[in-house]
């Protein structure tokens, strides 16, 4: 099997490993080292990159992943659709462990990381406007329904900077502004990607009520291993739904991701 892949996928925190039978590659950036190799394999027929973004032992915590360096290795092996599994607190009582959100948009609340690949003296204004991809976004809930899970098609994930969980003031107002999810890897995973025209889509397993449910004293805020937990039980479908969704994938898109930088530069 050659060097290169058609379509990536970073694990999340509990996904580590999946493909089977792969070949490990390392790739150089211009940015620094990856998370990690990346492993290379065939999925139903398509050419797949898969890499743990905090590393194959989840060894780096989320303010620190050299987010540029992944989308960048994944780019420099010829991805141009990348799928990015991520564990979320829910923020909203509709919104159970075990749930899969299909966002639509970001609020990003980090601070300090390096966000962009152009730091001048090219500028470029990429838009953020609908910055997760409506082709497979569409696709991957047609697939969630026909497998029954509990899911939702679209939702607003809060982006905090870790590796801390929120306080319950954080909580409550993230909650209070509407917003659905908080994470805290999507950004700017989803916008680097939006910089090298690459097609995004992120979903968000629901692993646990982040600092608690507002009215539900029973259920106390988020610990690790509550996370972990959740996701040993559900990472499997998480598993079962790419398995699906990648061979589906239209081999020329129907968005216009692939031309994000079509006026966006000065």
């Amino acid at each position: 099997m050659s060097e290169t892949a058609e379509i990536g996928v970073f694990g999340g925190s509990g996904f580590y490993q999946w493909l089977d039978a792969a070949r490990l590659v390392t790739v150089d950036t211009p940015y620094g080292p990856p998370s990690g190799p990346i492993a290379l394999a065939e999925v139903g027929g398509r050419r797949v990159a898969f890499l743990p973004r905090h590393g194959p032992h989840h060894q780096i915590p989320a303010p620190f992943v050299n987010y540029r360096a992944n989308v960048w290795a994944m780019r420099q092996l010829g991805v141009r659709r990348i799928i990015g599994p991520s564990a979320v607190g829910s923020l909203q009582a509709a919104h159970q462990p075990g749930d899969l959100l299909i966002c639509d948009q970001f609020i990003d609340r980090t601070t300090g990381r390096q966000d962009t690949y152009y730091p001048g003296p090219e500028v470029v204004h990429v838009s953020a406007a609908d910055p997760y991809c409506p082709e497979l976004r569409a696709l991957a809930a047609r697939l969630a329904a026909e497998q029954s899970r509990r899911f939702r098609p679209n939702g607003t994930v809060v982006v905090v900077q870790g590796p801390r969980f929120s306080s319950r003031a954080e909580s409550r107002w993230y909650a209070r502004m509407g917003w659905d999810i908080v994470g805290m890897t999507q950004y700017p995973e989803v916008i680097l990607a939006r910089e090298l025209e690459i097609c995004y889509l992120g979903l968000s397993l629901v692993t646990d009520y982040d600092a608690g449910l507002e009215g539900a004293p029973e259920i106390g805020p988020v610990q690790a291993h509550d996370v972990m937990r959740v996701l040993a039980e559900n990472v499997a479908g998480v598993r079962d739904l790419l398995a699906s969704l990648i061979p589906t994938i239209p081999f020329t898109p129907s968005c216009d991701c692939q031309h994000a930088l079509e006026g966006a530069r000065l």
